[in-house]
């Protein structure tokens, strides 16, 4: 890899545990007032004479820990002596986790 390079970045995303359908889905929350009872709840789980939940339902459930690839990152720095890669971009995963780095599959401009 060369100064100006751009790469695609793939790692395990960082795990957040059991989330609720708003944090993990971004859904929006019924309202707080008003004596509603509905506020961070999924909402209606499909057509009612379907007696089941349909496959692919947003629900609550783990979130995170998945394998992500970044697109289109741009190399800042090669430092070979001490064998980095400066990256200008988000890079997924933990810290001094494990991520691979290859060329540009949808290369473009870097901005």
């Amino acid at each position: 890899f060369n100064e100006g390079d751009v790469v695609d970045v793939t790692g395990t995303s960082k795990g957040k545990g059991f989330q609720g359908a708003i944090k993990r889905h971004n859904q929006s929350r019924g309202p707080m007032t008003h004596g509603s009872r509905y506020h961070r709840r999924p909402g209606a789980m499909g057509p009612i004479d379907q007696m089941r939940v349909m496959k692919g339902k947003l629900l609550p459930g783990r979130m995170g820990g998945e394998r992500v690839t970044v697109q289109n990152l741009e190399i800042v720095k090669v430092d070979t002596e001490r064998n980095l890669l400066l990256v200008k971009g988000n890079v997924p995963g933990a810290k001094k986790s494990y991520v691979t780095i290859q060329s540009a599959t949808k290369a473009q401009e870097a901005k």
